[in-house]
């Protein structure tokens, strides 16, 4: 599953993301917004960070779409067992999943046409995360998460 979230300076984006996974037979779950009318990014960061994290299914992710992915990196990485990263080329989308185990990717409308967001998809759906030297870190992370300062 993939859990799908903008604001209104991403509404677009994600619409050809869905148009595209819809046609490949993707499974996604729309949680918004429904429209270009100006919403606050983090109330649909908060959204889908909470999907993602509740889904147990481990190749579930999210998408977040804003106006540069900026806002929605920040506020998704709020949520404690979150891990999401600005892509903004396929190596990028790759290394996110490969080296930093990411659950979920974001993206800026203003800033990627939805030619490259799709290729930055499909190359994030490929890969795969490599652990080893890796888990340390993302386990440095996680307790980081845990002090609350």
């Amino acid at each position: 599953m993939i859990y799908l979230g903008s604001d209104h300076a991403g509404f677009e984006l994600k619409e050809s993301i869905k148009d595209a996974l819809e046609k490949k037979g993707v499974k996604y779950l729309d949680i918004g917004t429904d429209s270009l009318k100006s919403v606050d990014y983090p109330d649909y960061a908060l959204k889908v960070a909470e999907k993602v994290k509740e889904d147990k299914d481990k190749n579930s992710f999210g998408i977040l779409v804003c106006g540069t992915g900026i806002g929605m990196e920040i506020s998704a990485n709020k949520v404690d067992g979150i891990r999401a990263a600005l892509v903004h080329d396929e190596y990028t989308s790759q290394v996110a999943k490969e080296h930093n185990n990411a659950n979920i990717i974001t993206m800026g409308g203003r800033t990627t046409t939805p030619t490259e967001a799709l290729r930055f998809i499909d190359r994030f759906m490929s890969a795969k995360y490599e652990g080893g030297r890796h888990e340390n870190r993302i386990n440095k992370i996680s307790s980081i998460e845990k002090l609350n300062i």
